[in-house]
């Protein structure tokens, strides 16, 4: 069993994650209650979660200690959760907001490298952005 109750993967590459990295390590204060693992790393290995990097960089993902995924805004809410700010995001689970959040999100999630400056970046394909699904005529 882990001992953390929730563990964030971040891409440390992305100033704005990691901003919010150090914001949710900070209220932790040293508690241990969160994990974070950066998926930037070049030693950082996808299929211990059985996923790929592409779907990691894709949109932010949080591991529960029994292994399993989450993904989106509910990552934030399970982080904000283990460290004691679930409050804050609380009113993100009502239907009409949790619709917004997880929208904007998304937006946020395949524009990130634009908006932090880094589209250009990417040489190594590693910090790639997949394009979202198309779906059929």
């Amino acid at each position: 069993m882990a001992d953390w109750e929730f563990k964030v993967l971040i891409d440390g590459d992305c100033p704005l994650c990691k901003r919010e990295a150090d914001l949710l390590r900070w209220l932790d204060g040293g508690r241990g209650r969160l994990a974070l693992e950066d998926i930037a790393r070049p030693d950082f290995d996808p299929a211990r979660y059985h996923t790929t990097l592409e779907n990691v960089m894709g949109h932010i993902h949080g591991v529960l200690p029994d292994g399993s995924l989450v993904t989106g805004v509910e990552v934030f809410r399970r982080a904000y959760r283990a460290v004691g700010w679930g409050w804050l995001l609380a009113p993100t689970t009502w239907p009409l907001l949790r619709q917004l959040s997880d929208a904007g999100y998304r937006w946020f999630a395949r524009n990130r490298l634009w908006l932090t400056r880094r589209s250009g970046a990417c040489s190594t394909g590693r910090c790639r952005v997949p394009d979202p699904p198309r779906s059929s005529p």
